[in-house]
């Protein structure tokens, strides 16, 4: 059996350093895959080193080996703070208004990149299968082909691709993309994202797409670009309802909420996830219903990241002033209409409140997949399922159809939502809460990993390992 490598910006790597950086069930399902295949997973550390070592940090346990490498302050505000979060994220989220160009930090990202891929050089063999993820290495699978790698190797984003219009404001844009074409496989989460891609490759690269196929040629070289819809990791997800946490969480909410119906958002503290217009939207219900304040209280959990990030720090404070203002004009003695969080459950503990609010509010401006939907969803009680809003602007809702979509741009567009869903009946909840949870129960992270994994073992570059130059080396084959 070949042997799978994961490449990522960090790593679920135990008993190690940085190893609370990649946490919840995604890891759990690329862990379970290296322990099936045996295999390795590399990344950063989360670590700072003045002058960081080329020569990984290696655990190994289970039959999986955990190699990491730390990074220097310079490599972190170049790569990490800079290019990856200040430069691509925003750009990707279709908030080019934040997004920073700065030719220093495209230099570093890139940098990191190539020391990433002369640190695992040596560590791979002619017949694995890598799996590079995420934003933050797309230039890894060309930085491995110029040393000389035939293997398999496939990418998976994790977050929206920008429409062309978008994209073509980035400098050096044709360099980007010609580095994701260098892959065998390249993954999207929605068939949204997948399109505008392949619009970018057709009119500004002047590739062959084929649609049906998802085949794209160019230089020689085809790439298959799919949709691979992510999902939960739904068994462990569902069992984690049979907790005493999972239920003293939804008891101690149900008990504090004073037979009000609780409806609930859990969110990263980003900008991306559009909680001040969510907040809005809130407030435009209580301005039209304010009689309401004695029938609802709205219970958001927004843990903070990237707090280095000027843009994110604007945002916590944005969030806390609309939450104050809110609470300010429709509080009473007893009760507020709003419970800001700024910190982070346990996903036993977010069951619990899933289950316990008859609302779910999941309003981002742009998203990737949004697993915050899929987990709503299989949390609630099948006899008196509660009411999912969703953003039409997440990867979610091509699948979550049934749910209430709405313009999370629009104030009266949220307020009127939260209107229907407080007075939907049982018969329509069910029938719209029953395809949504059989679609979060069937197309789960497992069935995403081995979809993903099928398709880049079935349609990769053949491997010659006789046409393999010394792994580390920098010559083309």
């Amino acid at each position: 059996m070949t042997r799978l490598v994961i490449m990522s910006n960090r790593v679920a790597a135990p008993n190690s350093r940085g190893s609370g950086g990649a946490q919840g069930g995604l890891a759990g399902a690329l862990l379970g895959a290296l322990k099936s295949r045996g295999g390795l997973w590399f990344g950063w550390s989360g670590e700072t080193a003045e002058a960081p070592s080329n020569e990984p940090a290696v655990v190994t346990q289970d039959g999986a080996t955990f190699a990491t490498v730390d990074l220097s302050p310079e490599e972190i505000a170049d790569y990490y703070e800079g290019y990856a979060n200040s430069t691509l994220w925003p750009l990707f989220h279709d908030r080019l208004d934040l997004a920073e160009y700065e030719r220093d930090t495209g230099i570093g990202y890139e940098a990191v990149n190539e020391r990433f891929a002369d640190c695992v050089s040596p560590m791979l063999r002619a017949d694995d299968v890598v799996w590079v993820h995420d934003y933050h290495l797309i230039p890894m699978g060309d930085a491995l082909r110029r040393r000389g790698f035939r293997n398999r190797i496939g990418f998976f984003l994790h977050i929206p691709w920008p429409p062309t219009r978008l994209l073509t404001s980035l400098p050096h844009h044709e360099r980007l993309v010609r580095a994701l074409l260098a892959y065998d496989v390249v993954g999207f989460q929605s068939a949204e994202w997948l399109d505008s891609f392949q619009h970018y490759c057709a009119k500004e690269l002047g590739a062959s797409v084929g649609e049906d196929s998802g085949e794209i040629r160019i230089d020689g070289h085809c790439t298959v670009a799919r949709s691979f819809p992510i999902g939960i990791d739904f068994d462990h997800f569902i069992g984690l309802g049979e907790t005493g946490e999972a239920r003293q969480t939804a008891q101690r909410l149900l008990s504090s909420t004073r037979r009000r119906t609780a409806m609930i958002g859990v969110d990263r503290l980003d900008y991306s996830k559009g909680l001040p217009e969510r907040l809005d939207g809130i407030s435009r219900f209580f301005e039209r219903h304010p009689e309401q304040v004695n029938d609802l209280v709205f219970i958001q959990i927004a843990p903070p990241s990237r707090e280095d990030i000027e843009s994110y720090q604007q945002i916590r404070a944005v969030l806390e002033q609309k939450a104050g203002q809110i609470n300010g004009a429709y509080s009473r003695i007893d009760l507020v209409p709003v419970r800001y969080v700024n910190q982070g459950l346990s996903a036993a503990e977010l069951f619990g409140a899933f289950r316990a609010c008859k609302i779910g509010l999941v309003t981002p401006l742009r998203d990737g997949m949004n697993l915050v939907a899929k987990e709503y969803v299989a949390a609630q009680d099948p006899e008196d399922p509660g009411v999912l809003i969703l953003s039409r602007f997440a990867g979610a809702a091509e699948q979550l159809t049934q749910a209430l979509q709405v313009n999370p741009h629009s104030p009266d567009d949220i307020a009127r939502n939260i209107a229907i869903a407080l007075e939907m009946p049982l018969d329509e909840r069910k029938a719209r809460w029953q395809p949504m949870f059989e679609c979060v129960r069937t197309q789960n992270l497992e069935v995403w990993t081995r979809t993903f994994l099928d398709a880049l073992v079935s349609c990769g570059t053949p491997i010659a390992p006789s046409d393999i130059n010394s792994p580390g080396s920098t010559s083309l084959s």
